[in-house]
């Protein structure tokens, strides 16, 4: 096995206990994206003689028995949306051509803390305004799309060109990418994680979080990221000051798992549906409890999305917007200028609902302590394809179908996890999506952690079709 292939846990063991060292790793990483990247276009910046220098710096400290913790050494990406001082922050868009960031955005500041080393920044959908991340193209057929907006990073996870990525989430740009790809994908509890120095895309319903290639190794990245930050208004104060690792082995005696009888299950293609469907049927012989649940208020999901996240997003972008509006990609220009129609009684209108929904998620989790469900209804579409034609004579735009079962954690701003539930027949990976209560991010990765290890299956960046 190549340094690039090992999971997170995997290599900070092995830097731990000096069988591999800061450089050796970041090297393998380095030459794997050589070799595959410029297929796949993770990656729009490569900071690699700064990675290297990273690399030697935590080796050295190691050394000297200055051993930080499980990132100490470790190679990631980070999805550029996020600013590092001194290097381009171009949100995969000319309007930011030349910018450099003047400071480090807070996750940042901590994952440099850790000890990580930072690759460089990997490719968004412009602005994170997209499903799709145009640039990059999926790590199992380079025919099929990436996922988005956090394409670039899943991509990099998912190809061995980073260890891990960071992402940001503001209607599944995490977990629907991590679904396509077969990696994991976590949108942590809203406010639990900053987003200080990230651009936003709708302040509301961002969120930033971790794509790893397994769920213990996304609970190692949590840990590094929470924490009151008093530079971002929505920064949760009472929160934990690490994440609990899950425990090993598949127990999940005890856990109640609600299955949704509306919603998430209409208009999604059989492959998929089979595949969670028997991912449950394993987690009943691990011990869980399924209990039927209904989603409320189902008809408002989308439209509460959008009512909130167009108009945040053309206020975000109302300068450049009205200066340098030849400069934005077409289908991104059409939705901020589409914002400026939205009234301020829609937006309040959709304010509203929001707190209604929320409120009746919580009482959704009464219950239950996970929602399971499909990530996303249909695997990678192909780079061409447009829409998707459901067997009830619906017809139904790609980014379309790929945030609809996303939406609503943004919404609510409950923690949710997208995990590999195995492929379908072309070998496209099938997303699992695990869905909790406000900061119980603990019992989610401890639900996916005992499906993962029960499933025994890690796809590691040296499967990569035609990589």
């Amino acid at each position: 096995m190549q340094p690039f292939e090992l999971t997170l846990a995997e290599a900070a063991t092995a830097l731990e206990e000096r069988t591999l060292s800061p450089v050796e790793l970041t090297e393998s990483v380095l030459e794997r994206i050589g070799a595959v990247d410029e297929r796949l276009g993770a990656y729009v910046t490569v900071a690699g003689e700064t990675a290297r220098n990273s690399a030697a710096r935590a080796e050295r400290e190691i050394a000297d028995g200055r051993y930080r913790g499980p990132l100490h050494g470790i190679p990631f990406g980070l999805k550029d949306m996020i600013d590092v001082a001194g290097m381009p922050t171009t949100a995969s868009s000319r309007v930011r051509a030349g910018h450099l960031a003047q400071t480090d955005s807070t996750v940042a500041r901590q994952l440099s803390a850790a000890g990580g080393v930072l690759l460089g920044k990997t490719h968004t959908h412009e602005f994170a305004y997209g499903l799709t991340t145009p640039q990059t193209r999926n790590a199992w057929s380079q025919e099929h799309v990436a996922g988005g907006s956090s394409g670039g990073s899943a991509v990099a996870v998912a190809a061995g060109e980073a260890t891990f990525a960071l992402g940001t989430d503001t209607g599944g740009s995490i977990r629907v990418p991590a679904a396509l790809n077969g990696t994991v994908g976590l949108k942590p509890t809203y406010g639990l994680v900053s987003r200080h120095g990230v651009t936003a895309l709708s302040w509301s319903l961002d969120h930033v979080g971790p794509l790893t290639r397994t769920v213990r190794d996304a609970a190692l990245v949590l840990s590094a990221l929470v924490g009151h930050d008093p530079q971002d208004p929505a920064s949760l104060r009472a929160v934990p000051s690490a994440c609990p690792l899950p425990p090993d082995g598949g127990d999940m005696t005890g856990l109640r798992i609600g299955v949704p009888v509306n919603y998430y299950f209409d208009r999604v293609a059989p492959e998929v549906e089979a595949a969670v469907r028997e991912a449950l049927t394993q987690m009943t012989d691990m011990g869980a409890e399924l209990v039927e649940v209904e989603i409320p208020m189902t008809r408002y999901i989308q439209p509460t999305h959008w009512g909130l996240m167009v108009p945040e997003a053309t206020a975000y972008h109302e300068r450049t917007l009205r200066s340098v509006p030849e400069l934005y990609g077409p289908d991104v220009r059409i939705l901020l200028e589409a914002g400026e129609l939205v009234s301020a009684g829609d937006y309040l209108r959709a304010q509203r609902s929001r707190t209604l929904m929320r409120q009746a998620w919580l009482r959704l989790f009464d219950g239950i302590d996970v929602l399971a469900a499909p990530t996303v209804p249909i695997t990678a579409a192909k780079t061409d394809q447009q829409t998707v034609q459901w067997p009830d004579g619906t017809t139904e735009g790609v980014p379309d179908a790929y945030v609809r079962l996303s939406a609503p954690a943004n919404i609510t701003g409950l923690p949710a996890l997208s995990l590999s539930a195995g492929r379908d027949r072309a070998g496209l990976p099938i997303g699992l999506q695990l869905i909790g209560r406000p900061l119980a991010e603990a019992t989610l990765l401890r639900t996916g952690h005992a499906y993962e290890c029960a499933r025994g299956v890690v796809d590691r960046g040296s499967a990569v079709a035609g990589a």
